[in-house]
């Protein structure tokens, strides 16, 4: 879509004012703008809530699962974040219930629900994946080790025969009709 000169000069003039804020304070005072009920943030850990806190559930669920590999601590990530979240929708929902009014409540408490199931749901599957990942390396850890396979004693080359080899074929017919399931079952006379 091309704009003619006179809508562009009109944009640029306008971008001109809304600069946004210009000293430290206000760009501190509008930093979390977006941030509705903590519910749609991208940070996991908000300013007025406790890093300390989110570092022990991180410790404890990373000693109970005890992860080997990048996959396992991706899948210990997706748990930490999904309670610590489930612990913020909490928290909200005890916020909308004395904030809001009955429709709005309603309309927010929706939301709510839907956001934790996916959380919830979100948590079980990465425990099922961590615990298919521990039962797949235990696996590994106790099955013996693969033997090499005893050298073949050396014996003469093998003669290659004269002609074109030629594949063998993909289907062989068996030899009678006999052997197959439709002509092997007991004949069963016509009732008609």
């Amino acid at each position: 879509m091309i704009i003619s000169e006179k809508q562009q000069q009109a944009n640029r003039q306008n971008a001109q004012k809304s600069t946004g804020p210009t000293t430290p304070e206000g760009r501190e005072a509008i930093r979390f703008n977006a941030l509705t009920y903590g519910l749609r943030t991208r940070q996991t850990i908000l300013p007025s809530e406790n890093c300390a806190e989110y570092s022990q559930l991180w410790d404890e669920l990373e000693a109970d699962w005890q992860p080997q590999t990048r996959t396992e601590r991706i899948y210990l990530e997706t748990m930490v974040t999904s309670q610590w979240l489930l612990r913020r929708i909490a928290e909200s929902e005890q916020d909308i219930y004395i904030c809001l009014g009955n429709e709005a409540k309603f309309k927010m408490l929706a939301y709510v629900y839907k956001h934790r199931a996916q959380l919830e749901r979100s948590f079980r599957t990465a425990v099922a994946d961590m615990q298919q990942s521990l039962q797949e390396r235990k696996a590994a850890q106790t099955q013996p080790p693969q033997t090499a396979q005893p050298a073949k004693p050396a014996s003469a080359p093998a003669t290659k025969p004269a002609g074109p080899q030629v594949p063998p074929p993909d289907y062989v017919m068996s030899n009678g009709a006999e052997a197959h399931p439709a002509f092997a079952s007991p004949a069963t006379p016509d009732t008609r």
